[in-house]
């Protein structure tokens, strides 16, 4: 019962807290308002996705599916 209250409030505390947490200012785009060139790149294009986050994506695939299975197989032996 204690581990589930403070799971409860630790969760409500995160809940608040996360509504109270403001990001920062957003940069200039293209120093001035600039076209995009050579030396400045284009608000939000600095950042690509590439295999490391699909590598990553799939291994939290697989060990999901393994939790899945392993509470599943659990259960069926009891």
């Amino acid at each position: 019962m204690k581990s589930f209250l403070k799971t409860m409030i630790l969760g409500a505390f995160l809940l608040v807290s996360s509504a109270r947490i403001q990001a920062q200012v957003p940069p200039h785009p293209n120093n001035g308002g600039d076209a995009p060139s050579a030396t400045n790149t284009p608000v939000g294009a600095g950042a690509t996705l590439t295999d490391g986050s699909f590598i990553l994506l799939a291994l939290g695939l697989a060990y999901a599916g393994r939790k899945i299975y392993m509470s599943h197989s659990k259960m069926v032996k009891e």
